[in-house]
């Protein structure tokens, strides 16, 4: 099967080896295995971070967004079957979806939404479970709830930021504050449902100040943490509630204590990882996000499609996503 892989980690991706196309064996599906013939992938930070950072002791595989339909199943599968179309994220400790054909544990994938076509339905799932996982799970907003409460979200118009901005909006009653620092983005933000979208390259307090607010009760911090973090130490509440998904080279607590605010940190392949007892959470959370979409409640967040799955797309995708200045969900279809 065609596939797209890594042998020499840290090469820069302008390197014509740093993303190379190749042929692999067709794996075998595992008991709670769904074999996927994939049809279209999106690309992720986490996809260049593994790319630079983590050596290959053989040729890796990297890819975790995809959608595609299932073509077998293992003896312990009962959530679907062969030609359902699905679409999930995997798990970071098995080959990435950027190959013709991929494993993955039935207790993390999702029906595809009926209403989309394969590229948008790729967008979704790493964004919209780590968003999901990051407002309901980590922070403990309730669905309907956060009445009175303001949530900021710092690199909003990013991937997850995208989806995040959307399931604040519409499943609770959360202010929504969104920062981007482009007007593009800004206006993408915007669209998306934020009450206010701000400037996260300009003095954060200053800026919630013009729109009337003198703190916030929540921050999600989806990008440069270590950039924000004494702004946002700043500009939360006291008992306020901060989040954040990257990787900060440090990241001292102790300024968090006279507020009493309270840590979360979010990383969305922590369920499969482990093989947590609640695994299946994520089937059941892109259910959800599926049947959300269908009914027109959230959209996909595409931004840009970068054509069929092979080494010279992929290495432009990539390109974009180091910039940090994607827009949405960068994807590819086909082989």
């Amino acid at each position: 099967m065609k596939a797209i892989v890594y042998t020499q980690h840290g090469l820069p991706i302008a390197d014509a080896n740093s993303l190379l196309d190749t042929d692999l064996p067709q794996p075998t599906p595992g008991p709670r295995d769904l074999l996927v013939e994939v049809r279209a992938v999106s690309v992720n930070p986490v996809d260049t971070k593994i790319r630079i950072g983590a050596p290959a002791k053989e040729p890796r595989v990297l890819g975790w967004d995809a959608a595609g339909v299932v073509r077998a199943v293992g003896s312990g599968v009962t959530l679907f079957k062969a030609g359902d179309e699905v679409f999930y994220a995997g798990s970071i400790t098995r080959p990435g979806s950027n190959s013709e054909l991929h494993l993955v544990d039935e207790r993390i994938v999702g029906a595809k939404p009926r209403s989309l076509g394969y590229a948008d339905a790729a967008a979704i799932p790493l964004t919209a479970i780590t968003a999901w996982e990051l407002l309901f799970d980590r922070l403990a907003v309730p669905e309907n709830g956060g009445d009175g409460k303001r949530l900021l979200i710092i690199g909003a118009a990013g991937g997850v930021g995208s989806m995040l901005v959307q399931l604040a909006r519409k499943l609770t009653r959360l202010t929504v504050i969104g920062t981007a620092s482009r007007k593009q983005t800004q206006q993408w933000v915007g669209e998306l449902g934020a009450h206010h979208v701000i400037d996260h390259s300009q003095p954060l307090p200053e800026q919630l100040q013009k729109i009337g607010l003198a703190n916030v009760d929540i921050v999600i911090s989806l990008t440069h943490t270590d950039q924000h973090y004494a702004q946002i130490v700043e500009v939360l509440a006291p008992q306020g509630q901060f989040a954040l998904i990257d990787d900060p080279a440090t990241l001292d607590a102790v300024p968090l204590k006279r507020k009493s605010i309270s840590l979360h940190w979010e990383l969305m392949f922590t369920r499969s990882m482990f093989e947590t007892p609640d695994m299946i959470r994520q089937h059941q959370l892109l259910q959800r996000v599926s049947s959300l979409i269908d009914e027109g409640v959230i959209r996909t967040t595409l931004g840009e499609h970068f054509g069929r799955i092979n080494a010279d797309n992929l290495r432009r995708a990539h390109a974009l996503i180091e910039t940090g200045r994607a827009r949405g969900k960068v994807v590819l279809e086909g082989f």
